[in-house]
């Protein structure tokens, strides 16, 4: 029997994982059991000495985990990008985010703004100050610890409450009552890129390598791309 592959990931790319987790499980080729964190508590636990076999976060996570000898990057796969889309509950009025100056009104007419603790939050932290937004959307921040935080956030609002998250994980919760508004403008698009790697501290390496390589085939590619994660 093969062993189970244990995998730590960022949760944006939670949907193509779990697609490509069981098609590879349906092959014969081992079980993967999927842990998802953010890319913060990724790299704390990582750095500090967490036993899994294969960990996917983004680029510059992998760099740190390289340099401290936790991942084998010899054996890394590119999976894609994800970019960063604008959600509302399910009913409710759809903001126009055709342009930036429209989705700057939206902004401002909103009754609250979540966005994660994570990349996508520190990215959109940044844009609305050089938006000259910050001092007047203080008010209706509502941070969350991460993307299913954001989009429960929606579900539990009842006025013009906007989110934002990665794009894969809005969709996930298009049958829970959210609804995808859209991509945000193409100007201030913000994609983060994600890659895997087999961790030094496993003890199923061949397993590991196995299951990283068939994520960064062409295969694990094309089930990737149909759950929203865009070739990098």
């Amino acid at each position: 029997m093969n062993p189970e592959i244990q995998v730590l990931s960022a949760g944006a790319v939670k949907t193509g994982l779990r697609a490509v987790a069981d098609e590879f499980t349906k092959r014969g080729q081992g079980s993967v059991a999927l842990t998802f964190a953010t890319a913060p508590a990724i790299k704390a636990q990582v750095i500090g000495g967490c036993v899994a076999d294969v960990v996917a976060a983004p680029p510059g996570a992998m760099d740190e985990f390289a340099k401290a000898g936790k991942i084998d990057a010899s054996a890394l796969a590119m999976l894609g990008r994800v970019g960063a889309g604008v959600a509302v509950r399910a009913g409710a009025p759809l903001p126009d985010i055709s342009s930036v100056e429209a989705l700057k009104g939206a902004l401002l007419n909103a009754d609250s703004i979540a966005f994660n603790k994570a990349s996508t939050g520190n990215y959109l932290e940044g844009l609305f100050e050089r938006l000259g937004l910050s001092a007047a959307l203080a008010s209706k921040i509502a941070r969350q610890d991460n993307g299913a935080g954001v989009l429960e956030h929606l579900l539990r609002s009842h006025g013009r409450d906007i989110g934002f998250g990665a794009v894969t994980e809005i969709i996930v919760f298009k049958d829970k009552g959210v609804r995808l508004v859209g991509p945000l403008p193409a100007e201030i698009q913000n994609y983060t890129s994600y890659a895997a790697a087999p961790m030094t501290s496993t003890r199923n390496i061949e397993a590991a390598r196995a299951f990283v390589a068939f994520l960064g085939g062409s295969e694990g590619k094309a089930i990737l791309g149909a759950c929203g994660i865009e070739p990098a």
